[in-house]
């Protein structure tokens, strides 16, 4: 790319009539600014903010207001984390942390577990789901924040704490001591579905690719050399680890490319490419997508789709085509940006940003389902500051199968998968199901 020239502002006249006199302002040629030169006005607004304010601010909340908000304004997903965010972040992306492995919500005030890590301290010592949490080390936690809850429980791991909770039908406390171990955050699941494997990836940490290749051997082992194929679900997967998701399509390609990233510059694309080996040898893969599926997430559901390695089943995912880079600021102790620096691309060289993925086959959870993306509208194309989308529009999802009349599932979408790759009747009843009756007339 040739260097950018310098931009100069030539002179301008500029003349109107003003209670019957001709004004005339003229202004010479001036060169830019250099941008640097904006930081005097932000030194002044800065200034004037502590020295008039009603109350005095803090001079730190004060810059990371302002460097937050010149990063929200840039794009739907460039933005300012403070210190404390940002170590949350650092816990999310390196997939565990020092604690017991339960997982908490706030009822009216009281905090509950409302699911137990498999293998964590807490499954083992026998905390239950529904438990109350009552106290922490002797400290009664009523009324406490999560995050505050969160960090009692957290600690390094070795460590001891004692959790006194209440459980329905047990009429007193029961006191728990547990060994807090690293646990891991959103790890991959796994089931078997009669003749199918099925491996849910809820986000995409540093374990995710070693979580996905560790369920396929575990299904391989426990359904054997009969296995029809496997369903990876990435719904409500909002993303994650950039090279975690280039990892988890290799686990499935032969080769070729997985991605390229562009950013402003020339010298700034990227191509990811698969290397030969397919975990699963070549078995049949659906992947299961919907509205809450974003940005990792799509990279791995664009790549399948691309290279006809799997089938894409749901409904059109969120469309967040583009790389965020979390760059720290002195080392973390200052907080970090969260920058946009780069849109990716799909094999074929689509982009999905505010586009999404459209599913191969589209299938809706239908009206009585617990889907909360069914009618989902806070999608990319949707949020303020998005980038636009380039290239030329996907074809337009087709009319979504439903549900057959009269029938309750669970999760209908995952049925579906599930018969399609084991050919079983409910493809044929859902697709029955989705066709209008036809039209009765007289002869």
């Amino acid at each position: 790319m040739k260097n950018r020239l310098p931009i100069t502002l030539a002179g301008a006249a500029f003349g109107f009539c003003l209670a019957g006199t001709f004004l005339h302002f003229a202004y010479g040629a001036q060169e830019t600014p250099s941008p640097y030169s904006e930081l005097d006005r932000f030194g002044q607004a800065f200034a004037k903010v502590r020295a008039n304010y009603v109350e005095p601010p803090e001079d730190k909340l004060l810059v990371e207001n302002a460097i937050g908000g010149m990063l929200t304004n840039l794009d739907a997903h460039s933005s300012y984390f403070d210190p404390k965010t940002f170590a949350d972040m650092t816990v999310k992306t390196e997939g565990e942390y020092g604690g017991v492995g339960i997982v908490i919500q706030s009822d009216k005030g009281t905090i509950k577990a409302v699911a137990i890590i498999d293998d964590a301290p807490a499954a083992k010592a026998g905390v239950k789901a529904n438990d109350t949490i009552l106290d922490i080390d002797g400290t009664p936690i009523t009324g406490f924040k999560l995050d505050d809850v969160q960090k009692k429980m957290r600690g390094i791991s070795g460590t001891k704490v004692t959790l006194t909770v209440s459980r329905t039908g047990v009429k007193d406390p029961i006191d728990i001591k547990l060994v807090r171990a690293q646990v891991p955050v959103e790890p991959v699941t796994s089931k078997r579905q009669g003749s199918v494997g099925y491996i849910k990836v809820p986000a995409f940490n540093d374990h995710t690719d070693s979580g996905v290749q560790a369920a396929v051997a575990k299904l391989k082992k426990e359904i054997g050399p009969g296995i029809k194929g496997y369903i990876i679900d990435l719904r409500d997967d909002g993303g994650g680890v950039l090279d975690q998701a280039i990892a988890v399509s290799d686990d499935f390609l032969e080769g070729g490319e997985i991605l390229s990233m562009r950013g402003r510059k020339p010298e700034d694309i990227e191509r990811f490419d698969a290397h030969p080996g397919d975990i699963t040898g070549g078995k049949p893969i659906l992947v299961l997508v919907n509205g809450g599926t974003a940005s990792a997430s799509e990279i791995v559901a664009g790549a399948l789709q691309d290279h006809k390695r799997a089938r894409i089943v749901g409904m059109t995912s969120f469309g967040k085509g583009s790389v965020q880079t979390i760059i720290p600021l002195n080392n973390g102790e200052d907080g970090a940006l969260h920058m946009t620096t780069a849109r990716y691309y799909t094999p074929s060289g689509r982009t999905i940003q505010a586009e999404g993925i459209v599913p191969d086959v589209v299938v809706s959870q239908g009206a009585d389902a617990n889907d909360p993306y069914a009618e989902f509208d806070e999608r990319e194309a949707n949020l303020p500051h998005h980038l636009e989308a380039e290239g030329p529009k996907p074809v337009p999802a087709a009319k979504p199968i439903l549900p057959p009349a009269g029938k309750k599932f669970d999760d209908f979408q995952l049925s579906y998968a599930v018969s399609l790759l084991q050919g079983g009747p409910l493809v044929a009843d859902a697709d029955t199901a989705a066709k209008p009756a036809p039209k009765k007339g007289s002869n």
